[in-house]
């Protein structure tokens, strides 16, 4: 693993963003682990996570011209990834992000922020069923722009009701790729690896043997 994926699970495990134990999920499966996204909530924390996604970006090399941020879970997310970007490696990208609805007085439109043209990189948490994604998607196809990619914070390499994960689905659908900050064979790597977090390994194992994609 690269030093920004360590220090990214590092943080998740700090903010108990990522946990052990038995949790079910909207598929019914009991899983291992959880990753919630959502306690990466104080100043703080953002910074870091910001941080994690923007090293994983400029690992990436990847050429964009605009960050877009999905509604609701993308907007802090964008804005916090566009800051470290510039703070961290001089990359001073444009930002946007969607509404819910379109707005039909003010500025008006579908997007706030930067317009979103040229090569555009969707920053999101996970992608579970992959519908709010494509709504995004489609969202940028109308819009003439270039969807260069996307990016999330962990890749469950989870197969959802076929034989692809709903990051792999994606790929296959629409040809674009799709990447991770870390995946869940980076986290069983760092799980081994710890003497401590090691008694959750045989079940993390099992997990990914029985619905690994």
């Amino acid at each position: 693993m690269q030093a920004y994926q360590l220090d990214f699970i590092e943080l998740a495990l700090a903010h108990n963003v990522l946990s052990f134990g038995q949790f079910t999920l909207k598929s019914g499966r009991t899983s291992p682990y959880f990753f919630n996204a959502g306690r990466f909530d104080s100043g703080a924390k953002l910074a870091g996570l910001g941080r994690a996604y923007a090293s994983a970006i400029q690992a990436w090399g990847l050429d964009v011209n605009v960050l877009l941020g999905p509604a609701y879970k993308g907007i802090p997310l964008v804005a916090a990834t566009s800051v470290e970007l510039a703070e961290q490696y001089g990359r001073d990208l444009r930002w946007s992000f969607n509404r819910k609805e379109a707005k039909d007085h003010g500025e008006g439109g579908l997007f706030v922020g930067a317009p979103v043209a040229g090569r555009v990189l969707v920053i999101d948490d996970v992608i579970t069923a992959g519908t709010a994604i494509r709504e995004v998607i489609d969202l940028v196809a109308a819009t003439g722009a270039e969807l260069a990619g996307v990016i999330v914070a962990i890749d469950r390499q989870e197969r959802g009701t076929g034989g692809l994960s709903a990051i792999g689905q994606v790929r296959a659908d629409f040809g674009i790729d799709v990447r991770a900050i870390v995946t869940l064979d980076d986290v069983v790597e760092y799980v081994a690896a710890d003497p401590v977090l090691a008694v959750h390994l045989p079940a993390m194992r099992a997990y990914r043997d029985q619905y690994g994609a």
